[in-house]
């Protein structure tokens, strides 16, 4: 039972970092949607509504298809890695399936939306550098990219990371 607990726990926690992005979405759209943008801290911060047909910095516009098909197919591929990941008696890969499961959880949030509205919600702006706007999905993505590759470059052998260029499951 012991055991079993252990395997269900990422999935309760991807659930929950999924819940959370979209909870907040939802509020995005609710307090949002056709309103003047909402400054958090002004002049650097701000809510601000969009639909985003697009992915990263609104490349691939309207290509909803092509954009649904490659999530599906990154998300299964990582979670394959995910279960690929040795399990050792040590939490030595403790932070890299911790990155794994902010990668997959924050694909799967957006990956919700373009199935079901056809945009992403993004609603996180920060003005000073006119970056483009985003949301909590993409936070998770963004953070467990760079937990990933500063794992993969500064803390583990590059024999420990073999696993990552095999297709067998454990």
């Amino acid at each position: 039972m012991k055991n079993t607990g252990k395997k269900i726990i990422p999935f309760i926690i991807a659930a929950v970092l999924i819940f959370i992005d979209q909870a907040v979405k939802a509020l995005a759209v609710s307090h949002l949607k056709g309103k003047a943008d909402y400054p958090l801290l002004s002049g650097i911060l701000e809510f601000s509504y969009l639909e985003n047909t697009g992915a990263a910095f609104s490349s691939f516009m309207g290509k909803q298809g092509f954009l649904i098909t490659l999530t599906i197919c990154a998300m299964l591929f990582l979670i394959l890695k995910y279960f690929q990941i040795p399990d050792l008696t040590t939490n030595r890969y403790f932070p890299m399936k911790s990155a794994l499961i902010l990668i997959i959880s924050g694909g799967i949030g957006n990956l919700i939306d373009r199935i079901s509205n056809g945009y992403v919600v993004d609603f996180i702006y920060f003005v000073p550098i006119d970056f483009p706007k985003f949301n909590i999905a993409d936070c998770y993505v963004c953070i467990g990219m760079a937990i990933f590759a500063f794992l993969c470059f500064f803390y583990y052998k590059d024999d420990e990371l073999d696993f990552l260029f095999s297709l067998k499951i454990k």
